[in-house]
């Protein structure tokens, strides 16, 4: 499979047709010159050397040079091989809520994206740990299965939104029952939640689930995205309203929360604009044992820019070796 790595730079490849144009555009003016001289034929005669074919072909030289170095600035790269990998590190089942609530902007942009990035910043820290991702909103789903592939990871991050989850609402329950059955056969010991929400359970059986889960030695966290006094839900360039005609408000749940977080034994923080708070959950995850995974992830891509660049530069080479004018024929006599 060929990946490019910085496709905007094939936007160069559009100065090919136009080298052509250029050139086009000069021997037009060139004849136009020695028509103002006197007759084109007499000065065609009167310079033997000139050779509109070679310039021709000069220019192509020159365009397959340009075309293999754009093609080199994209960076090519090859890979996508499986490769079996051994790591020692602790199971991270995140799940992100991506109900409408999601939407509100306590955070900049929003909650859903501000949530997004801290994940992602959170998968950077990442070193031999595993990585899973659980979206919900009135449902659960298993977003990207437990990996070690944090490339993969960061992909199916992107596309996150809250219609990813058809049905809305908010299911805390849902969500931890996913997370808990997504670990691996692995982990028995190293297993750890991050619940990602405003916290407002629309279904009431989120402490039970928690207590169930913390039985089989899964600790749980929890982060509080949004604000206590709440703020309105952007709609279609307006905001959101109820069956009345009132606009709805969404508030930080950090009540259940906390109790979810000390049922699971883990902790619970409200997130900030400056410290979301994955760093400091991090930190303390960091101090469950760890085991020992075999991961089966996605090789790095062997990078090909630089045959490109050799293409393009033996072009260039010939370019500069073609004469503009014709050979001169000499006749020698004794």
């Amino acid at each position: 499979m060929v990946y490019l790595a910085q496709s905007q730079y094939l936007l160069l490849l559009l100065i090919v047709p136009l080298l052509y144009v250029a050139y086009a555009i000069q021997l037009r003016l060139r004849k136009r010159r020695i028509a103002r001289i006197g007759d084109p034929e007499l000065v065609a005669r009167l310079m033997p050397d000139a050779s509109t074919g070679k310039g021709w072909l000069k220019v192509s030289l020159l365009a397959a040079a340009w075309f293999f170095f754009a093609i080199g600035l994209a960076r090519p790269q090859l890979g996508a091989r499986l490769k079996e990998h051994q790591s020692q590190g602790v199971e991270v089942m995140i799940a992100l809520d991506v109900s409408n609530s999601m939407l509100a902007e306590d955070y900049s942009p929003n909650r859903l994206e501000r949530s997004k990035l801290a994940i992602s910043r959170l998968v950077d820290r990442l070193q031999g740990d595993r990585i899973g991702l659980v979206v919900f909103a009135g449902e659960a789903f298993v977003q990207l299965p437990i990996t070690a592939d944090y490339v993969s990871a960061k992909i199916f991050l992107g596309s996150i939104d809250p219609g990813s989850v058809p049905i809305q609402g908010t299911d805390l329950s849902a969500a931890l029952l996913a997370s808990a059955r997504s670990f691996s056969t692995q982990s028995e010991r190293s297993r750890a939640i991050i619940l990602i929400t405003d916290g407002e359970d629309h279904e009431g059986q989120a402490l039970e689930t928690a207590k169930a889960i913390a039985e089989q030695g899964i600790r749980i966290y929890c982060i509080g995205v949004g604000s206590p006094q709440g703020k309105p839900i952007p709609k279609n360039g307006s905001l959101m309203k109820d069956a009345e005609g009132n606009i709805v408000v969404t508030r930080l749940d950090e009540e259940i929360l906390q109790e979810i977080a000390g049922i699971g034994q883990g902790k619970y923080v409200r997130a900030g604009n400056s410290e979301f708070g994955l760093n400091p959950i991090i930190d303390d995850i960091r101090t469950i044992d760890k085991e020992q995974f075999n991961s089966v992830v996605f090789e790095d891509f062997d990078e090909q820019y630089m045959y490109f660049f050799a293409i393009a530069l033996f072009f260039l080479i010939l370019e500069l070796l073609v004469p503009g004018k014709k050979a001169r024929r000499r006749l020698f006599k004794d």
